[in-house]
């Protein structure tokens, strides 16, 4: 049992590292374009948290025989911190408002999780105490992406929900969720869980929308609707004002 309980360990390893590099695509956008455009930082910055928790849980000192837990999310805290940095330098003033807004958060959390469970606490009660933080902001962490599948319903398009992170995210929960369930630790088994499910759900969500070309489509229905009225803007050439065209009953200019 205690192989196998690696084997998953290693699994959930692997996973989270294409995981955490999945938005590498993502940002390589946003530095091309100089624009964060209606990409949102949120999950980033909760990722960053779960990571720094997590790691922290992982810790011999706080929680024996989870080392794997402590060195890929140790690994992904620190590329979490790349793209937060990122986002931060290209995103609109309100955005980059709250993404900082949430930095000092996550700053504030991790140090003081850290803190109290360093110098307050001892045993058990410091496993219990991080278990529970790494828990909830894990869980949170998973939810974090229901903003973009919000927008992937509303717009019918899966442009702002990228299909490898979505595959990443359920592996990844799959694999942890497995390795708590081995290593009987509900720390790590439930909020992976919920993360399994949800990943779940993204994939769902890009089958049914895959195919749709969103705004795209609405724009190409407010073109036909125009010419059906009777109605049509040409497009002028560069330097020149558009010009309303009027047509005919029978189609003709």
């Amino acid at each position: 049992m205690e192989v196998v309980h690696f084997v998953f360990g290693i699994f959930g390893n692997a996973t989270a590292l294409f995981l955490f590099l999945a938005p590498v695509i993502t940002f390589k956008r946003i530095l091309k374009s100089r624009s964060t455009e209606d990409f949102s930082g949120i999950p980033y910055v909760m990722t960053l948290l779960n990571c720094l928790l997590s790691a922290w849980y992982g810790l011999p000192f706080v929680s024996p025989n989870n080392l794997l837990v402590s060195t890929i999310n140790g690994t992904g805290a620190g590329i979490e911190s790349i793209y937060v940095l990122i986002f931060l330098l290209y995103a609109p003033r309100k955005e980059k408002a709250k993404i900082s807004g949430l930095v000092i958060f996550v700053t504030a959390v991790f140090s003081t999780v850290a803190f109290v469970s360093l110098f307050a606490l001892h045993g058990n009660s410091r496993k219990l105490f991080c278990g529970f933080a790494a828990s909830i902001f894990s869980i949170i962490m998973y939810a974090s992406p229901l903003s973009i599948m919000r927008l992937v319903i509303k717009t019918k398009s899966v442009e702002y929900m990228p299909f490898f992170l979505s595959l990443f995210v359920f592996l990844c929960g799959t694999s942890w969720f497995i390795f708590g369930l081995l290593g009987r630790d509900p720390f790590v088994a439930v909020p992976n869980g919920f993360g399994c499910g949800l990943g779940a759900v993204q994939l769902i969500l890009y089958a049914i929308y895959r195919n749709h070309e969103g705004g795209s489509q609405k724009s190409a229905a407010d073109e036909t609707s125009m010419v059906e009225k009777g109605k049509y803007v040409e497009k002028a050439p560069r330097g020149m004002e558009m010009k309303p065209v009027k047509l005919m009953e029978d189609g003709r200019v």
